[in-house]
């Protein structure tokens, strides 16, 4: 399923109210942004019981109950876990990994709201989430009949939106204040490897362990928890962050020329994190046309090239990730800035080829 609209988590409440009070809502997402903790969040907004059902751990008679005989003649009697009185909100997670059968299973809860002869009460809401194929993740084709009758809202992760949920919710200091300088660290795509990758998900888990471990935690094991949780450039820069809290290194002090780049080999996660703030504070701060530079714009381009032929000292492939392309292979820092940087350091930008 592609999403040609996306939403943040902050809009899923009010579009929930109005969708899935009326029609069952089918809700798509990269794995660990939250889907299952908006829709639980949700039902409670609405008093209702949340009861998941996971379309993974599922058979068809799960669902459809098992059969038992009533005046000579068989009746399937529904689970308990669906067969209620009072309305409650059915949630449906990772239907899209299920079987084909129990998939069809699940047609006539969505559909006709009813199983055999049990009919979900009135104020009851139907919600499903799932991840996309393209997220690397189990995923099964839904059949188009299925797709017609839901209504199919696509989320994306939101720096913003998370930053202000961890602030109500005990998310570990060091987190809430790095994601707020990197809040593009907060989503990482899913890799095509077996390997931890950055989601809401994996940074609120690295918080509960840095809460644990508590103000001892030692290098060895932040580097552990670190690895554990998050995309591997993402623990990177996140132990330097944490070196930065601990030690006199700072991108204003060296920006300033009161520190200079650390230079131990045991730092060189801390030089990647510095190399990388220099290279957000010079997309920030140097305009697109060398024209327009201000006085103060001149004074940064002449310091910054200065640091980075100190930093091509220590580091030329740390020095080289200062002004490097996008993903995509476009160009971060402007163009007459990578013209200069290429005549008065060829090394460098030979180092990119």
């Amino acid at each position: 399923m592609q999403a040609a609209v996306t939403v943040t988590p902050s809009r899923i409440p009010e579009l929930l109210l109005g969708l899935a009070t009326v029609r069952p809502v089918f809700l798509w997402g990269a794995p660990g942004i939250g889907k299952s903790s908006l829709v639980r969040d949700f039902a409670e907004s609405l008093g209702l019981e949340c009861v998941s059902l996971l379309g993974t751990q599922l058979a068809p008679e799960d669902l459809i109950g098992v059969p038992q005989i009533r005046d000579g003649r068989s009746v399937f009697c529904p689970p308990e876990a669906i067969a209620r009185d009072e309305p409650y909100c059915l949630f449906l997670d990772e239907l899209n990994a299920a079987t084909p059968d129990v998939q069809k299973a699940f047609y006539s809860l969505i559909l006709d709201r009813r199983i055999g002869n049990y009919e979900l009460p009135k104020g009851s809401i139907v919600i499903g989430a799932g991840n996309r194929a393209t997220d690397n993740a189990l995923a099964r084709p839904i059949a188009s009949a299925l797709v017609n009758r839901l209504t199919h809202v696509h989320l994306e992760a939101s720096a913003k939106d998370w930053l202000k949920w961890a602030a109500a919710n005990d998310i570990h200091p060091w987190v809430v204040d790095h994601l707020t300088d990197r809040p593009d660290h907060l989503w990482s795509k899913p890799p095509k490897t077996e390997e931890p990758f950055s989601t809401p998900r994996s940074w609120h888990m690295l918080s509960d362990a840095l809460h644990s471990f508590g103000p001892d935690l030692d290098e060895d094991t932040l580097t552990v928890l670190a690895h554990g949780t998050l995309t591997p450039t993402h623990a990177t820069a996140f132990r330097g962050y944490v070196k930065i809290v601990r030690s006199r290194y700072g991108i204003e002090a060296i920006l300033k020329g009161e520190a200079p780049w650390p230079r131990r080999v045991e730092d060189r996660d801390l030089l990647y994190y510095l190399a990388d703030s220099f290279r957000g504070r010079l997309v920030k701060e140097l305009p697109a046309v060398r024209e327009h530079m201000s006085a103060k714009g001149r004074q940064t381009a002449y310091r910054a090239k200065s640091l980075l032929v100190q930093l091509a000292e220590i580091s030329v492939e740390v020095a080289q990730t200062v002004i490097a392309s996008d993903t995509d292979g476009n160009p971060v820092l402007p163009a007459w800035f990578l013209v200069e940087a290429a005549r008065d350091m060829p090394r460098l930008v030979e180092a990119r080829r």
